[in-house]
């Protein structure tokens, strides 16, 4: 048992040596997240938006800056989670590998790197629901951050997907970047006219749009949204899970299996003596 913690200890602390070594990561938590949330509460008009919320069906109205701010954040917090994760796995794909072919269990690996994801995204949701509740109070602030969390894991894993298969650095990131925007874009009533459509649903952070929404202006459940998200983020953790054990797997040729030997000795006749000629 002791030998497994230190196996695990000892990953996880070089996965969170590594984060930590992102400093561009860090400035976007610290500065990115509040001036993002801080400028959609003041340019943003404070007139309300109705629109029907999918996962509860009821109606809300919520002031345009404060509707503005839950999608800046769930932007931010998927951003910076993916790129973190994205630019952990590819700057360390060839120490992963190096670590596996000399026998470090794969298993601690995984479960270190999901460790140190769940704690970066624990620390960015709850940063950012505090940014956001900073001029008025969301309905339900634990919620609230569960969303975020979960919206932040997804991105999170994906980043490990992209980390792994992409070949270049700028790819990744673009590729990031594109697909946290139209997510959340497309399903902000303010920016997109059809976020009420049946299409949003299968966007990556349609779960946690929906339960944020109500989590911040309603007392309604979260449950079916943060379900839905769920299962987003089960199938981008299991999708990142095999692009690393195929990331890390022995690139050496196995061994050619030798058959065993016939007792008449008619194989190894047959293998060895050469074709004679008619």
């Amino acid at each position: 048992m002791r030998r497994h913690w230190a196996l695990f200890t000892t990953a996880s602390r070089y996965a969170l040596i590594g984060h930590a070594r992102n400093r561009f990561a860090m400035l976007l938590v610290v500065v990115y997240i509040p001036v993002w949330i801080a400028l959609a509460y003041v340019t943003i008009p404070d007139r309300p938006a109705p629109f029907r919320l999918r996962a509860t069906g009821e109606v809300l109205s919520p002031p345009g800056n404060h509707l503005t701010q839950i999608t800046g954040a769930l932007n931010a917090v998927t951003l910076i989670a993916g790129f973190m994760m994205f630019a952990a796995t590819f700057t360390g794909g060839a120490f992963d590998r190096r670590l596996a072919m000399a026998g470090y269990p794969r298993f601690h690996l995984v479960l270190a790197k999901l460790s140190a994801l769940t704690l970066v995204c624990a620390a960015i949701s709850a940063y950012a629901t505090a940014a956001a509740g900073f001029a008025w109070s969301p309905r339900q602030p634990l919620m609230l951050a569960a969303g975020l969390f979960c919206a932040a894991l997804t991105y999170g894993a994906l980043g490990v997907v992209f980390g792994s298969v992409l070949g270049r650095e700028v790819e990744g990131m673009f590729a990031i970047l594109m697909i946290s925007i139209l997510d959340v874009a497309l399903q902000n009533p303010l920016s997109s006219s059809g976020s009420d459509s049946a299409v949003v649903r299968f966007l990556p952070s349609y779960g946690a749009v929906q339960a944020s929404m109500s989590a911040a202006f309603s007392t309604a459940s979260v449950a079916q949204g943060l379900a839905i998200q769920l299962l987003w983020l089960t199938g981008a953790a299991f999708a990142a899970f095999l692009v690393f054990r195929r990331r890390t797997r022995d690139a050496l040729p196995r061994a050619r299996k030798r058959r065993p030997p016939d007792p008449t000795g008619s194989n190894a006749d047959r293998a060895d003596s050469p074709k004679r000629s008619v």
